[in-house]
């Protein structure tokens, strides 16, 4: 299934003349001319008066019309707000939670969907739900047992096994259809695998076709306690909260893993936050700055089976994994990419950038330049204060002007 998202992309251009030009994207909603922002304040002000407008160096009331019309603009061609809500489907699923405009359409797809409620909660949610706690507690308790084996091939090789069986299993649970491309590329050895991200069910997709190191978060509970069974068979790497924020100490944790060629990829979502499947947000450039061999992964899912993507701010995890196992299916496409390293003279925000678009190019996803962060926080304000010193440079010319300014001031005073 293929959906058309209108994007409209302003990227930062050429500075002329000391004024922002902008690039317009045709596929844009609100399709514009590049110009800058004195320019457009000129015309709003010619428009209002008969006067001839040459220089915009006071202020007028006719300029907040500029500011209402770019915030206006910025809300039609928003990008960035429909990537965290679940992707829109062409035809209904016969699952309530995709019907967003319920309405009785005849009563022979009310009872389609009767008969869908009585197979997916009273015969596929329960057996699904045993074959998850299956999987995870075989996990736990044949990784414990392998950790007490010593360190050699025989345990890398066991651990490889049970972790491929728990996660198939998990993957059964699931339901998950999933169509493997370009296996050649799949990562190896003392590289770092980089994916989209769209659900945490992202990592039983790719675990249960090969073996990964994770990375993450230490958490307490059930979580905890499959966390310190699986580090025990295979070396993930766990950081305490108070480590997560030391970049340097994550990056040589990262770095000391990859040098060792017998150990396992390492598995990361540069993303940082889950995105609904629609689009590619801004990679962070951590990963990137360690120097070793990428493989980049792209993901995608077909909504029509059921929808992957995890809203967290609407769904806890159980809510969450009940609704995918009560979902007819999860159906995916992954594509393993040749493997990239970074050129000379490329920095890491380059290479992630570079990443970053070819996952978007092979999965058929939007290539976005902003920061999956904004899914919880605000707009730095350095983005509205650079709109601030645009408007105050045109009023009152640069700093070197105003120092014109003043000493013509003081020398007609004397």
């Amino acid at each position: 299934m293929s959906q058309k998202w209108a994007t409209h992309r302003i990227e930062r251009g050429a500075k002329d003349n000391n004024h922002l030009l902008y690039k317009p994207y045709s596929n844009a909603i609100i399709a514009k001319e590049p110009t800058s922002l004195e320019e457009e304040i000129k015309e709003i002000r010619r428009s209002g008066s008969n006067r001839d407008l040459d220089h915009a160096s006071e202020f007028e009331m006719s300029d907040i019309f500029y500011f209402c019309r770019q915030g206006v603009e910025s809300i039609m061609d928003d990008e960035v707000t429909k990537r965290f809500s679940a992707e829109e489907l062409e035809s209904w699923n016969l699952l309530t939670r995709s019907n967003y405009n319920f309405q009785h359409i005849s009563l022979r797809l009310t009872v389609l969907w009767g008969l869908g409620v009585v197979i997916r909660y009273g015969f596929l949610l329960p057996l699904r739900v045993t074959l998850a706690f299956t999987g995870v507690g075989l996990l736990v308790v044949l990784t414990s047992i392998i950790g007490f084996l010593p360190n050699g091939r025989m345990k890398n090789f066991l651990s490889e096994q049970v972790h491929l069986m728990c996660y198939r299993i998990c993957v059964r649970a699931l339901t998950a259809i999933i169509t493997y491309h370009d296996s050649e590329n799949k990562p190896k050895n003392g590289g770092i695998c980089v994916a989209n991200h769209t659900s945490p069910i992202d990592v039983i997709i790719l675990a249960s076709d090969g073996c990964y190191a994770m990375v993450g978060q230490i958490h307490g509970g059930l979580m905890g306690v499959i966390q310190k069974s699986m580090v025990k068979a295979c070396p993930h790497i766990w950081f305490e909260r108070s480590e997560v924020k030391d970049r340097h100490l994550v990056a040589k944790r990262l770095s000391d893993h990859v040098e060792d060629k017998t150990k396992l990829p390492i598995l990361i979502f540069p993303e940082g936050t889950c995105i609904n499947n629609t689009s590619v947000m801004m990679f962070k450039k951590g990963s990137f700055e360690i120097g070793s061999t990428v493989y980049p992964v792209a993901i995608k899912y077909d909504p029509r089976f059921g929808d992957a993507f995890w809203n967290s701010s609407q769904f806890g995890m159980v809510n969450y994994l009940l609704r995918m196992m009560s979902s007819w299916a999860i159906v995916c496409s992954v594509w393993y990419l040749p493997p990239m390293t970074r050129e000379e003279g490329e920095d890491a925000v380059q290479f992630a950038n570079r990443v970053k678009a070819a996952i978007a190019r092979q999965g058929g996803l939007v290539d976005l330049l902003w920061d999956g962060g904004l899914k919880r926080g605000k707009v730095k304000d350095t983005f509205k204060e650079e709109q601030q010193k645009l408007y105050s440079k045109m009023l009152v010319g640069t700093q070197e002007d105003r120092k014109i300014c003043v000493g013509m001031y003081c020398s007609n005073a004397t």
